[in-house]
């Protein structure tokens, strides 16, 4: 078969069964597919919360990689003594062909210190530093190669522990809600019955509408969308926020290998519905929003960062901007010396 027939073969037909003539735009989606595929993708994830809620082994257990091969665990007084840190942890996996560079971002120390007053100020400068560096790349010549290390999600762990929200999560969740898609969980779930959790649940939802705190919002389902993928998005949405366990270690239950934690009383399985949203949680981090949660990180908040730079720059008093302005077209010219250098010595 020739390409030719096989196009045709495509071909749209009218009522009568005659064939419409094929242009072969229709093959677009194909294309970029392909394109991204070979390119292949990024993902920054942030997470936060208080030391031993479970934060590591829940990112192991979604991606199923060890990040924390060399992570040295502190005592109770340097923990107290401890001040936030951000550490980068970077992998590339591969599933299927295609191809994810996955950076966790971090956050020792949060929340563990007697006196937690702006203890998420490195949290936000690390985000307006990765803006930052993203906006001098754009602006930038050479434009094809930029790294994307903009924070696109941030997976806050609320203590199962208490009734509701505390200080320190009400402030830190609205210190990042303008900058990261903010999405909260529950963390340690099988710390609590059933009942507590749907009870956890509502309160921490009536908490963040008292508050006014802005959290990542699932986008509305297309009307032309199928029933099955409807009915998931709906529960997904009602599940918010995410009670969730993590564990690496694989045990028997049932007849089956599953990866969950040994009780006296039982076996929790990681990656049963009725025991917790792990699986609700990745299907809406990796399987379904995470292109979304990547586009509402381009399109708004870096935006938003983006206008209020231009804005400050245009501020700025008539000299300081004749300054500026010569100081880039000088280092621009600079530039176009060094490469126009660099093409000479390639003829030659």
């Amino acid at each position: 078969m020739t390409a030719d027939s096989r196009y045709k073969s495509r071909a749209p037909q009218t009522d009568d069964g005659e064939e419409k003539e094929y242009v072969g735009f229709a093959t677009l989606p194909n294309q970029l597919h392909r394109k991204s595929v070979k390119k292949g993708f990024d993902f920054t994830l942030l997470v936060a919360g208080e030391s031993g809620l479970g934060k590591s082994t829940l990112v192991n257990s979604l991606f199923l990689t060890d990040l924390h091969k060399d992570r040295k665990l502190l005592n109770a007084e340097e923990r107290i003594s401890q001040t936030v840190e951000i550490t980068k942890h970077t992998v590339d996996i591969e599933e299927k062909g295609v191809k994810l560079k996955l950076t966790v971002v971090d956050t020792p120390g949060f929340g563990d210190a007697v006196n937690n007053t702006a203890c998420w100020r490195p949290i936000t400068d690390y985000i307006d530093q990765q803006f930052e560096q993203y906006f001098r790349d754009e602006s930038g010549l050479n434009r094809k190669n930029i790294q994307d290390n903009r924070v696109h999600c941030c997976l806050y762990f609320i203590p199962p522990f208490g009734h509701g929200l505390h200080p320190v999560d009400i402030e830190f969740m609205k210190a990042l809600q303008d900058k990261v898609n903010v999405v909260p969980l529950i963390a340690k779930a099988d710390c609590l019955t059933p009942f507590e959790i749907k009870k956890l649940k509502e309160r921490v939802r009536e908490e963040i509408d008292k508050y006014g705190i802005k959290i990542y919002q699932f986008p509305h389902c297309d009307s032309d969308e199928d029933e099955e993928f409807k009915q998931q998005d709906k529960e997904l949405k009602e599940s918010t926020p995410f009670a969730v366990i993590g564990s690496n270690t694989v045990v028997e239950a049932r007849g089956h290998r599953v990866r969950g934690r040994v009780y006296p009383w039982g076996i929790v399985e990681v990656e049963n519905p009725s025991h917790c949203d792990f699986v609700k949680l990745r299907t809406m981090l990796i399987r379904t929003h995470m292109h979304d949660l990547k586009d509402i990180t381009s399109d708004c908040h870096y935006e938003n960062y983006r206008a209020q730079c231009i804005q400050n720059m245009t501020r700025c008093e008539p000299d300081k901007t004749y300054t500026w302005s010569q100081n880039m077209l000088r280092r621009m010219q600079q530039m176009l010396q060094k490469m126009q250098q660099q093409m000479h010595e390639q003829e030659l």
